[in-house]
């Protein structure tokens, strides 16, 4: 299924920075925790969203481009 990009350019490239930093700093900061994992995971997200373009919250309040 194909979703229609709702998300701008250069949030998809700020999207991308702070999900690779998230995904860093949760491994390496807090390092076997539940915590850097969960940060971890968010920036897993954080770089989903980047890469693909669609923000599943952002279309649940209406966001379009």
């Amino acid at each position: 299924m194909f979703y229609a990009k709702n998300v701008p350019g250069w949030e998809r490239a700020a999207r991308v920075i702070a999900g690779l930093s998230m995904v860093g700093a949760g491994l390496f900061y807090f390092p076997g925790s539940m915590l850097g994992y969960g940060v971890a995971a968010s920036g897993v997200v954080a770089l989903l969203t980047g890469f693909v373009g669609f923000c599943p919250m952002c279309a649940m309040v209406g966001r379009k481009l």
